[in-house]
């Protein structure tokens, strides 16, 4: 595997290390021993699915509030997704600023987020599947998140047309921290 640090420290975005042969080829996609030397959780206890039938949906940004946060290892295996992580660690020199990536099932690119951090993606494509790892289970009480269009953050979403989101992903007040 591949690990390119971003500008947010603690976030990778990892491309599979390819083997190719007349076959096609073989690729390792998650190493508990090369998370854990970079410090990253090495540890899942869950894995998701979440598809979308329509381009232009948007799915967060979420997280877990502490001691509960979810690490989480993303990777779109159907068509396309714009991903993004925004950093909500007070302390940090990069604390209100984002990054995203395109992760495709072609480039088969995957990005680490670290559990306080948000989470979130929209999707590129029609039928749209991504699988995730989490570090820490689901726990509804401890369920938070922030607008994608929250000027706290002004994301850059890429232009799709047409934007479906929740009712909950749409009502989180103004980020005030």
């Amino acid at each position: 595997m591949i690990f390119s640090a971003t500008k947010l420290a603690g976030i990778y975005l990892v491309e599979p290390h390819r083997y190719e042969d007349g076959r096609g080829f073989f690729a390792p996609s998650f190493s508990a021993k090369a998370f854990a030397e970079r410090g990253m959780e090495s540890y899942f206890v869950e894995t998701n699915i979440s598809y979308s039938r329509n381009r232009g949906t948007l799915r967060g940004m979420h997280y877990q509030a502490a001691p509960h946060g979810q690490a989480k290892f993303v990777r779109c295996t159907r068509g396309a997704i714009f991903d993004v992580a925004v950093d909500l660690r007070p302390d940090s020199p990069t604390f209100k600023q984002w990054i995203g990536f395109e992760l495709t099932a072609e480039n088969r690119f995957m990005l680490y987020v670290p559990g306080d951090c948000a989470h979130g993606f929209q999707t590129l494509l029609d039928d749209t599947e991504v699988f995730y790892m989490v570090s820490q289970v689901y726990i509804p009480e401890s369920s938070r998140g922030v607008r994608g269009d929250d000027p706290a953050f002004s994301i850059e979403w890429p232009d799709v047309g047409a934007r479906t989101l929740i009712k909950r992903d749409q009502e989180y007040p103004d980020f005030n921290l």
